[in-house]
């Protein structure tokens, strides 16, 4: 096994035998604006307690220059991830001198030279287990310590971390600031970002509590950052959170920062939290984009207290930060703020992700086993975040919301600035709540796949709500069920119903009604069917359900039932365009429109996609002309317009008169916009290399250089595929930014008579890049490049024929392969 893949067993006998007291990084990042310098010096002072006479440090970088352990100079023993460290007392104190090297994968310390300006901006980002490219430290959750960053850089930049600066020292050209040491947090929580980012000041006070808020951002996009909204929102969280969980934010001040080219939505950072720029629109945006951002925003407010005070000893317990921050950051959009629809949007969005998930070969509980890091990266998926936020209001009904908050209050006063493991939570959730957890946690936790429900009636004419669980059996549950009739106004709620159930098979009293939902209210994570009566009247009324709730959860269960084969995808198809163009709330749009691309493009049968192309693309340019002038579903029709047409290019004069200036009244042409209506003109062959390179004289920003290399890649020839196909696996100079860019422009159009010479060779490179590559990069090349063929044949040769490989990859190849295999056998469900 590589050494930088450290396992669950290794890690916990190091945290028996080894204390982290504290640890004070230097860092010198003075020499960041120089293109050619790759890396960084970088010192670690290490303070720990030990009971063995041997251990390891973590560190991945450019060279370890010097070791001393208690004062002595020791001979470097380093494998490229590991510092042997020997003849350790009771207590030690160990300093590495060493290089770190700067990223472009977005793992470890990030450098981005901004081509707008020409500044230079760095970031860290570390979860599961990159603090170790930055300093020498025990990489592991479960050995907290005090951190203090020393870091120096040039002068003029803003520099953060954790904590407050303690002291600041300038000198000719530089800046040093010297940070106050945390309490005591995980390593890959710490942070740190410099550059002349953008600042706009706030600050947050409650009774004698106040909290200094910063939001931040590249300089060449500070028009765009919306930050009042961010400070609003922020403020709304931090009333919500310290009156729900009764605990004080106990990390001091609170900076929030939008950074290039990063590879996840936001990260918790403890007083420093990073968030993606693609929060940041450069044009126009739809308020559920801004409801999607302020919920990520209380997502990772939410992990101040679970995940940072209270942390999980290893990944096995991920979910006990990840479900209930993308629980509470739901939970208090919909209960602090304006973005009241947030359980609308995550019954329809979120969950969708979920639902895939958790129905792959893959599939794991939520409470997983996770042997090593590698396992542990991976398990940033659907089932973590999603479906234990789905299960955690199923919980909320099963204890009762008051008993759920004061579970969360005694647990964070037991195990503050500790870590902990299910047990722990289950044993409060008890204590509070008087109902066993053991069971709950058995048929929830520990038992992985999602139940379909539907109603039968049985020959005595009886009603019985059958829950499908397949493996993991029925499991209990709470649940509503809303009956709807047809009548002037719309569909009508006449009541709902509220069941608790065990069995596969519940004898219930429902009356019928022209809409049965089951799951109304979604208190329950399951897939909810309709029956023929309710699919008639939704295919007729859908959009006459005036609540964005009932009416998100139908537009799931239509999806639910079309991926899985059971409702054919031209009824699916013949409803949304039907239905699409009158749904008021844009989240459930913008979703709607994207489930529908998919279908089209995956399981409609190769016969009758031509033509349901075209209806497609004719379907989007009808939305776009009939919605109003500037509103959001203006825009969200206008993108689906863009992305259907790099498939069909039936309306291709019509999108190039938009991008030529004959927009309709209102649309909004920002440079974001433009560019996807350009590159699906590059992908069917009506706009050349010269109009790319035209464009990206007009936007030539960090953006415009990403989408010009999307753009020249998606052109329809076959040396030009070719030759993304090789700089994707060969070109180590890519961003990860840069790199998704190029394999998307590979795949773009569903043009497999440009790709389909390169499927063998993609089963041939997939070991050397999982070997060579880090992972966030050779997992962007297994699953982007993964190729779309029309039976599973390679990809079970490659299967059969590697057994032996890493678990992760096969992993990522076996994901694939279920989904390659669900459009094969969805396709050929379809009546003829």
């Amino acid at each position: 096994m590589n050494s930088a893949n450290l396992t669950r067993e290794e890690t916990a006998a190091r945290s028996a035998a080894v204390t982290a007291r504290s640890i004070r990084v230097e860092l010198d990042l003075t020499g960041a604006p120089e293109h050619d310098r790759s890396g960084f010096p970088t010192i670690s002072t290490v303070e720990f307690d030990s009971e063995v006479d041997e251990t390891w440090l973590d560190f991945i970088g450019e060279s370890v220059d010097r070791l001393v352990v208690n004062g002595e100079e020791r001979e470097v023993r380093w494998d490229g991830a590991r510092i042997a460290l020997e003849g350790l007392t009771a207590h030690n104190t160990v300093r590495v001198e060493a290089v770190g090297a700067y990223s472009r994968s977005g793992e470890g310390l990030h450098r981005f030279h901004d081509p707008a300006d020409g500044e230079t901006y760095l970031y860290t980002q570390y979860e599961p287990a990159d603090a170790r490219r930055v300093m020498a430290c025990f990489e592991q959750p479960d050995m907290k310590a005090a951190y203090a960053f020393d870091v120096t850089a040039p002068a003029g930049w803003h520099v953060l971390s954790n904590q407050r600066p303690s002291a600041v020292h300038k000198g000719i050209g530089i800046v040093r600031v010297e940070f106050e040491p945390t309490l005591p947090i995980s390593s890959y929580i710490t942070a740190v970002a410099a550059g002349p980012y953008a600042r706009i000041d706030a600050e947050w006070t409650r009774g004698d509590q106040r909290v200094d808020l910063a939001v931040l951002c590249r300089a060449s996009l500070a028009e765009h950052l919306e930050a009042d909204e961010v400070i609003e929102v922020t403020r709304q969280g931090l009333d919500f959170f310290s009156e729900a969980f009764a605990y004080p934010y106990p990390w001091g001040k609170y900076d929030q920062i939008f950074v290039p080219e990063y590879n996840l939505g936001a990260m918790e950072n403890p007083g420093l939290v990073t968030f993606t720029e693609s929060y940041i629109t450069r044009g126009a945006a739809t308020d559920a984009q801004r409801g999607s951002r302020a919920n990520t925003i209380l997502h990772e407010m939410a992990h101040m207290w679970f995940g940072d005070l209270v942390t999980m000893k290893w990944w096995d317990d991920l979910w006990l930060k990840e479900s209930f921050a993308d629980y509470m950051g739901t939970h208090a959009s919909a209960a602090a703020t304006r973005f009241t629809d947030a359980w609308a949007r995550f019954a329809n969005s979120r969950k969708t992700w979920a639902y895939r998930q958790d129905q792959l070969a893959t599939t794991h509980p939520i409470v997983a086993d996770i042997p090593d890091l590698e396992a542990a990266k991976l398990n940033f998926d659907g089932i973590t975040y999603a479906k234990g936020a789905a299960v955690l209001k199923q919980l909320v009904a099963f204890v009762g919301e008051d008993a759920f908050f004061e579970g969360a209050r005694r647990y964070f006063v037991a195990h503050a600035f500790g870590n902990t493991t299910l047990s722990d939570l289950l044993d409060t959730l008890e204590e509070v709540s008087g109902h066993d957890m053991r069971e709950w946690s058995r048929a929830w936790l520990q038992t992985s796949g999602v139940a379909a429900l539907h109603l039968e009636t049985d020959a005595e004419g009886r009603r019985v709500l059958v829950q499908d669980g397949g493996d993991a059996g029925p499991r209990p549950q709470r649940l509503r069920v809303g009956l709807y009739d047809r009548a002037e106004s719309g569909l009508a709620l006449r009541e709902r119903l509220e069941f608790g159930i065990r069995d596969e098979r519940t004898e219930v009293e429902i009356p019928d009604a022209d809409l049965t939902l089951l799951n109304d209210d979604d208190l329950t994570y399951a897939k909810a069917r309709l029956d023929e009566r309710s699919l008639d009247t939704v295919e007729d009324a859908l959009t006459a359900l005036a609540d964005d709730l009932p009416r998100g959860l139908v537009w799931s269960a239509l999806w639910n039932m079309t991926r899985d084969g059971e409702l054919p995808v031209a009824r699916y198809l013949r409803i949304v365009r039907s239905h699409a163009r009158r749904e008021p709330n844009v989240g459930l749009l913008t979703a709607v429109l994207a489930n529908a691309a998919y279908a089209v493009q995956h399981y409609t049968p190769h016969a009758e996609r031509p033509g349901e192309r075209t209806a497609w693309v004719d379907a989007t340019w009808d939305g776009l002309q009939a919605a109003d002038a500037g509103s959001d579903a203006q825009l969200a029709w206008a993108r689906a317009f863009a992305t259907a047409s790099a498939y069909d290019d039936s309306r291709a004069e019509r999108l190039a008169a938009i991008l030529d200036g004959d927009a309709p009244q209102g649309l909004p042409m920002d440079a974001d916009l433009r560019w996807l209506m350009l590159t699906s003109l590059a992908t069917t062959g009506h706009a050349d290399a010269a109009r790319i390179a035209e464009e990206n004289r007009t936007d030539d920003t960090a953006a415009g250089r990403t989408a010009a290399v999307r753009a020249l890649a998606s052109r329809p020839d076959g040396q030009v595929r070719a030759d993304a196909w090789a700089s994707a696996w060969n070109d180590r100079t890519l961003s990860n930014d840069h790199l998704d860019a190029t394999i998307a422009g590979f795949r773009a159009g569903g043009r497999r008579d440009l790709t389909e010479f390169f499927d063998a060779e993609y089963f041939v490179r997939i070991r050397d890049a999982w070997a060579q590559r880090s992972i966030e990069i050779a997992k962007r090349l297994v699953v982007g490049l993964f190729p779309a063929t029309e039976t599973t044949a390679l990809v079970d040769e490659w299967l059969a024929a590697n057994q032996d490989a890493p678990s992760a990859l096969r992993r990522l190849v076996i994901e694939q392969r279920d989904d390659l295999a669900r459009d094969i056998r969805v396709r050929a469900a379809q009546p003829a």
